[in-house]
C-alpha cells in the first residue's frame, strides 16, 4: 500500500500538528515503510537507510505515540555513534512531541556526568546516548534498562567502524529481553548481520534510497557574527549588492516578524511570511515578491515551501538550518535556470562544527568571508548612482529636466549644483552614520576554542598490518598534513588513535570518510575511549 501523507500512516492529530509546524508535508520513503510497521505490528525492524533519508522521524514519531503515560521509567533507548548525533536526534524527537508530558535526555561523553546524573534522577522515558557513556551509566547502576520496550541502534555500521560494537552488545544484554529492537544501518557488514540474528526476532527488512545532497550553481558563503551584530550584518549584505532580490530564512515566526519589521524601519522593501498568516495573506505577499514590488522576503521553512521564484540573487540563512536536508532545500531556491546565485549563512562560534557537518554531508565547500566594511558599501552605492545616472542620460530620460538644470547652472557652479542634488536626494543612503559598527572576528579569534587538538579514532590496527610509521605516512600522503602535526599515535590490535590540530582534523575526516576500498574509517574519538583503555581487547 502506498501512503501519500502522514495522516494515512496512522499518526495522532497532536503529532500531525507538530509535523505541520515543522513543515513536514509528505513522508519520505523510509517513513512510509517504517512508521506503519512500528505502529501496527510487534515486529523488529532492520532498516537499510543512510543519513538524509528521514529515518530519525521514521522511528522517533512512533516512539512518541507508543510512550505509556504515568510510567516513570526508561521506555526507549536510542544508541548513536557520536555526541553530535545524540544531541541532534534528541532535539528532533523532542520537536515532535508537542504537549505530551515525557522527557527525552541525550547522554554522551564529554558532557558532565554529574549533570547527567541529576537529569536521570528526575526520570526520563527516552534516552539517546553514545555506547561508551550509556555503558558507563550501566556500570554505575545509574541507568536501568530492564524496563525498555524499544531499543534503536542508529547508524550501526558507524558504531562498528568506531569500535563500539562490543559495548553495544553488552548494553543489549542489560535490556528487557521482551523489547522490540530497531536497527538502522547504511551498509550491512557481517558483524551487523550477526547482531541482528542474535538480538532480534521476527524482524522485517526495510530499505530506502538516499537523495544526493548537492547544489551546484550556488556560491556558498558563511559569516561568523555575534548575535547582536546579525541584523546590522544583514543590512550590509543587502546594501553591497546592487540589485538584491532575496529570501531570508529564520527559524521561528517571532524572528520573521522581528527581522521583517526592522528591515521596514530601515527603509527596505521587505515583508515576512509564516504559518500564523492566513492563506490569503501569504498569497498576497508572495505575489508582491514574485512581481518584485518587494525585493526581500523573510520566511520560516514552513511558509516558504512550494515557493517557486526564479532569478533570486540571494538566499540568506539568518539562522542556521537544523540539518543538511533543510540547508539544501533552502539554498536550492537560488542558482536556478542556469543562473548562479549566492547562499549566505550567519553562524555563531558555537555553530561552526554544525556548519562543517552540513558542508561534509552536502559535499560542498562553504567558504568564510568578512562582513563588508562601511566605506566599501558607500563606494559601491556611489558607483551605482553614477551608473544609474549614465543610463538615464543614454536613454534620454533626463530631457524633461534640462530646462530646470540650465536655470540652476546659470545661478551656481555646476559641480556645486550636482553635489547639492546628491545630498538632497541621497543623503540618507550615503550617510556612513546609518551603519553601526560590527565586531570584526579575526581568523584567529574565530578559531580560538576550535584550535587545540582533536583525538581521532582509526578503525584499523595491528591485525590489518598497521603500525605507527604506516599510519603517519598514510595520513600525511592522503591529506598533505605535516608529520609534526600528527602526535600521540597509539596502535592497538583492531583500532588506533592519533592527535592533530583541530583544522587538520576537519581535513582528515573529510578525506577518509569519503574514501573507499581498503582505507580505514576515521572518526572523532569519544572522550571515554580516547586513551584506548576502555576498549576490549
Amino acid at each position: 500500500m502506498s501512503y501519500e501523507n502522514f495522516k494515512e500512516l496512522g499518526i495522532s492529530e497532536s503529532v500531525l500538528k507538530e509535523l505541520e509546524k515543522k513543515g513536514f508535508e509528505e513522508p519520505t520513503e523510509i517513513q512510509k515503510k517504517v512508521i506503519p510497521v512500528l505502529l501496527q505490528s510487534d515486529s523488529d525492524i532492520i532498516g537499510q537507510a543512510q543519513t538524509g533519508t528521514g529515518k530519525t522521524a521514521a522511528f522517533g514519531i512512533p516512539l512518541i505515540e507508543k510512550i505509556r503515560k504515568n510510567v516513570k521509567s526508561v521506555q526507549a533507548l536510542i544508541l548513536v555513534p557520536t555526541r553530535e548525533l545524540a544531541i541532534q536526534v534528541a532535539e528532533e524527537i523532542n520537536s515532535f512531541k508537542g504537549k505530551k508530558k515525557f522527557q527525552i535526555i541525550p547522554i554522551y561523553g564529554g558532557q558532565s556526568i554529574t549533570e547527567q546524573l541529576k537529569r536521570l534522577d528526575k526520570g526520563a522515558e527516552i534516552i539517546v546516548g553514545t555506547p561508551g557513556r550509556v555503558f558507563d551509566h550501566i556500570k554505575r547502576k545509574t541507568l536501568d534498562l530492564t524496563t525498555v520496550d524499544y531499543v534503536v541502534l542508529d547508524e550501526a555500521d558507524e558504531m562498528l567502524n568506531m569500535g563500539f560494537i562490543d559495548d553495544v552488545e553488552e548494553i543489549l544484554s542489560h535490556t528487557n529481553p521482551e523489547r522490540r529492537t530497531l536497527l538502522f544501518s547504511a551498509t550491512m557488514p557481517e558483524r551487523i548481520k550477526n547482531i541482528s540474528k542474535k538480538y532480534m526476532k521476527d524482524s522485517v527488512q526495510i530499505s530506502a534510497k538516499s537523495k544526493q545532497l548537492t547544489v551546484d550553481l550556488t556560491d556558498q558563503i558563511y559569516f561568523e557574527v555575534k548575535a547582536s551584530d546579525k541584523f546590522e550584518s544583514l543590512c550590509r549584505i543587502i546594501d553591497i549588492q546592487s540589485d538584491f532580490y532575496g529570501l531570508i530564512f529564520c527559524r521561528t515566526k517571532v524572528s520573521v516578524d522581528e527581522v521583517a519589521n526592522k528591515l521596514l524601519d530601515r527603509g527596505y522593501e521587505a515583508e515576512g511570511i509564516h504559518g500564523d498568516l492566513s492563506q490569503v495573506q501569504r498569497e498576497r505577499i508572495l505575489e508582491k515578491f514574485k512581481k518584485r514590488r518587494i525585493n526581500i522576503l523573510v520566511a520560516t521553512d514552513v511558509a516558504a515551501r512550494g515557493l517557486d521564484v526564479m532569478n533570486l540573487t540571494h538566499v540568506i540563512n539568518y539562522s542556521l538550518p537544523q540539518d543538511p536536508e533543510s540547508y539544501v532545500h533552502r539554498i536550492g531556491r537560488t542558482g536556478r535556470a542556469g543562473n548562479k546565485g549566492v547562499a549566505i549563512t550567519f553562524i555563531s562560534s558555537s555553530e561552526y562544527r554544525k556548519l562543517m557537518h552540513i558542508s561534509s554531508k552536502t559535499k560542498t565547500d562553504i567558504r568564510r568571508e568578512k562582513i563588508p566594511g562601511i566605506k566599501d558599501i558607500i563606494n559601491i552605492k556611489k558607483l551605482k548612482i553614477k551608473s544609474d545616472l549614465n543610463n538615464l542620460i543614454n536613454n534620454g530620460e533626463h530631457e524633461p529636466y534640462i530646462k530646470t538644470a540650465l536655470q540652476m547652472i546659470e545661478e551656481n557652479d555646476p559641480v556645486n549644483v550636482m553635489a547639492a542634488l546628491l545630498k538632497y536626494l541621497l543623503e540618507d543612503d550615503l550617510n556612513e552614520k546609518k551603519y553601526r559598527d560590527v565586531a570584526i572576528l579575526s581568523e584567529s579569534k574565530e578559531e580560538s576554542g576550535l584550535k587545540g587538538n582533536t583525538r581521532l579514532f582509526v578503525s584499523f590496527g595491528k591485525k590489518e598490518g598497521l603500525n605507527a610509521r604506516k599510519l603517519l605516512k598514510l595520513v600525511k600522503n592522503e591529506c598533505k598534513i605535516p608529520g609534526e602535526n600528527i602526535t600521540g599515535i597509539m596502535v592497538k590490535d583492531t583500532f588506533s588513535f592519533f592527535t592533530v590540530p583541530f583544522k587538520d582534523a576537519e581535513k582528515i575526516l573529510k578525506a577518509f570518510n569519503k574514501s573507499k576500498g581498503n582505507k580505514p574509517f576515521i572518526q572523532k574519538a569519544e572522550k571515554g575511549i580516547r586513551s584506548g583503555k576502555n576498549k576490549k581487547k
